[in-house]
């Protein structure tokens, strides 16, 4: 990861471009954070003592007369994008398309029992379980088509059986899903299809699965007026396997603007009485998209073995790295001057206050 984005940023590039505008009298910095997520939580880390924290998740998976496939997930749906990737790993698994592909979350009436969404865990656990009952069915479908056609050599592909030797498409799921709920009595004797499964899944292995990265921040800062503007800040994670990069990659960008707003902006302030004198957004500030600068992510995917699937979790490392790669940047902006900062959020007050302009 740190190859990866020292060649992204061009580093070299970088220090020479800061050299040369510090004497101009603009002070910027480049900050880096490495860091070490926990994610994927294992059985044996929570639920000790007693506690009723699942570290498990299952996945029910059915194909439907119609020929489509409905999934039904532990893992619910909180804007992370995991029914996506859901339907991803389904469709892949089964063999149809993802347009087929129908998702239900949030109903513990239906659902399998599981954790839910906390800890990093959707893609990594509920993706898992979900990629367990899709292959589980697939295995049980070309059992029924193997049924129907008393002949081997079938898979599953384009919401087709098709014969393995030649391509050929030899039966449309519709046709079987018709054929396996409403003709049974035409499958051969002592033949039942089970077209509906469930698979749960638990990491064992570790107490968690690592993800690790590396971040990078570029800053100016006004020493006159202790203000930071930030330019530019990069992000190089291991999540593992990558199942949707778009998706992957704007929960990285979503979760570094947390983290600079840990780092800049947000503050809980009181008066001597206790009393919270930031109490509402009027006076609380939180980042907004004119203060945010670009921020460049990219992966190096190192599946994990603790699982087939082979994903960690992505989405709490971009709040883990970012507050530290910009107090890096501010420090080394401040290097020159003898100053630096430590206690966040690094306000222009605390900066002036650094280089001895306030008192």
């Amino acid at each position: 990861c740190l190859q990866r984005i020292a060649a992204l940023m061009d580093y070299p590039a970088l220090r020479a471009e800061q050299a040369l505008l510090r004497a101009q009298g603009i002070h910027r910095g480049i900050g880096f954070a490495t860091l070490i997520e926990l994610t994927n939580p294992g059985a044996a880390f929570y639920g000790v003592g007693g506690a009723r924290i699942a570290a498990q998740d299952g996945a029910t998976a059915r194909l439907e007369p119609s020929g489509a496939v409905t999934v039904l997930v532990s893992v619910g749906e909180q804007g992370q994008g995991t029914e996506g990737i859901f339907a991803q790993i389904a469709a892949d698994a089964v063999g149809v398309a993802m347009s087929k592909v129908r998702i239900v979350t949030g109903d513990t009436d239906v659902t399998p029992y599981g954790g839910g969404t906390w800890a990093s865990r959707g893609a990594g656990i509920g993706g898992e379980a979900v990629l367990q009952a899709g292959l589980a069915l697939r295995e049980n479908i070309l059992r029924v088509a193997g049924a129907i056609l008393q002949r081997e050599g079938l898979a599953v592909q384009r919401d087709e059986i098709i014969d393995v030797v030649t391509g050929e498409s030899v039966m449309p799921l519709s046709e079987l899903g018709r054929i396996a709920y409403f003709r049974p009595d035409t499958l051969p004797a002592g033949f039942t299809p089970e077209l509906m499964v469930t698979r749960h899944y638990a990491q064992r292995d570790y107490p968690f699965i690592f993800t690790n990265g590396v971040q990078a921040s570029y800053v100016e800062v006004d020493l006159d007026t202790g203000f930071v503007k930030l330019l530019k800040h990069w992000a190089v994670e291991d999540c593992g396997r990558v199942i949707n990069p778009m998706l992957v990659d704007e929960q990285m960008r979503g979760a570094i603007v947390q983290g600079i707003g840990g780092a800049l902006y947000e503050e809980c302030l009181y008066d001597e009485a206790g009393s919270l004198l930031n109490g509402s957004m009027a006076d609380y500030l939180v980042p907004m998209s004119a203060e945010m600068p670009d921020i460049v992510v990219a992966h190096v995917e190192t599946p994990t073995a603790s699982s087939k699937l082979g994903a960690k979790g992505a989405g709490e490392a971009g709040t883990a790295g970012a507050p530290a790669a910009v107090m890096n940047a501010i420090n080394d902006a401040l290097r020159p001057s003898g100053a630096a900062v430590f206690s966040q959020p690094f306000t222009p007050e605390k900066i002036l206050r650094a280089l001895g302009k306030v008192a």
